[in-house]
Formats: structure tokens, sequence, C-alpha cells
């Protein structure tokens, strides 16, 4: 814990919390900053001028970050028959119907994304008190309920994210990793708040993006210039 202390010392002596970085800038601290012998996660957080509370003023969807994530996601897929022949053969890494349900039932979730035809909703929604809490309940807004589970598992794996904004107006979302070069990392960070600011509700009045960061899973956290982000 005594190195994590000295190297974050380091790493918040470059930063000056009284200014507001560009994405290129930001991401280049984030990078000479995270020196862990892991590759960190780099998140993008946001504050959002919306009560989630109000159905009028939920902000939720997916993206498709350019990059990827550097994560491999693992995906399940409720389906049967062809359906079920045709998530295997796109790489799902479970597929099943009522037996998939009585392993997650039992708390057996090591996945990250959950799509399901429409067929196996009636099996899927006895799942909602486990698959809910954790954001894996199937969509059909987020394309996560669908009878094309082929395209659903591609972007998946291709670097798909889903995005809910939480209590008190927070949304934040893994965006790659340190390892990405400078280029890949700003895009992705464009590309999620651009996905961000489309999906601005009809019920917000006032500002919408109020506070942006990024961060690195051992580093500081760095504050973004809002002006840059929403011109």
């Amino acid at each position: 814990m005594a190195k994590y202390g000295k190297r974050l010392n380091k790493a918040y002596d470059t930063i000056d919390k009284n200014i507001f970085y560009l994405v290129t800038d930001a991401v280049k601290l984030i990078k000479d900053s995270a020196t862990t012998k892991f590759d960190e996660t780099v998140e993008v957080a946001l504050n959002l001028g919306v009560d989630p509370k109000h159905a009028d003023q939920m902000v939720r969807g997916t993206v498709t970050l350019p990059h990827g994530t550097g994560k491999a996601l693992k995906v399940a897929v409720f389906a049967k028959g062809d359906k079920a022949k045709e998530a295997e053969d796109a790489g799902a890494d479970f597929v099943g119907g009522d037996d998939l349900a009585e392993k997650i039932q039992k708390g057996e979730t090591g996945f990250d994304r959950c799509i399901a035809t429409p067929d196996m909703m009636a099996v899927v929604g006895k799942l909602g008190k486990v698959l809910g809490p954790k954001g894996l309940m199937p969509n059909p807004k987020l394309g996560t309920v669908t009878m094309d589970v082929k395209a659903a598992i591609g972007a998946a794996k291709a670097g798909q994210i889903e995005f809910r904004v939480e209590k008190e107006g927070i949304i934040h979302a893994g965006v790659g990793k340190a390892s990405f070069s400078t280029e890949q990392l700003s895009e992705n960070v464009s590309a999620f708040i651009g996905a961000i600011l489309k999906a601005k509700p009809t019920g917000v009045k006032g500002s919408y993006l109020k506070k942006a960061s990024l961060s690195s899973t051992m580093g500081p956290g760095i504050k973004l210039d809002i002006g840059q982000l929403t011109s």
C-alpha cells in the first residue's frame, strides 16, 4: 500500500487541480501515471443535471467504442433451437434456456452481457432480482432482446458498452486500457461522451453535462474541459 501511496502522490503532483484539461492532455497524464504492473482500465465519470427518479430524465443506452474496451467480454444468450446454434457459432460463452436460468439462480453470473430471443423472456423474466441489480437484464431498447443474436453478440464482442445513469445523476464507464495509444483512448472517450450527449432526455432543464473526469484504476481523477466536450 505504501508503494501505491508514493506513486499516487507523484501522479497528483503532475496534475493541476485548478485546470480543466482537454481530452488528449488528460489521456497523456493518465498514461504517464498508470505505472502499475497490470494494465489499468481508464474510466470516464460524468455528473449530469438529471434526476433518474423521473422517467423523462433517465439516461440509458449503448455505444460501440471505436477501439473496444480492451476487455474480453463474456456473453450469455437465452435461446433455443436454431437460434441457440446461431449463438454458439457467433461465439457466445453461455447458451441455454431453463438450464442456464437455473445456474444463474444459483449465483453463476460469470458474464458481462445477457442477450435473449423474445420467446425466451418468460424464462428470463424470472431472473429479474438476480440480473437487474447487476445491469444484466436483457432489454429490447438496448438491442439485447432480439432475434438477431449473431449481430447482438458481435456488437458486444466488438466493444459495445451499455450505460445507465445512477443516483445523483452520475454515469461512468470503462473506455479502454492504459496500454491503448493516446489517440485510441481519446477517440473512445469522445465516442462515449458523444453518446451521452445524444441521449439527453427531453425532461432535462438547465445544464445537462455538469462535470466530467478521467481516471485509471489506481490513478487520480483528472477534470475535463466541459466546453470542449459540448462544442
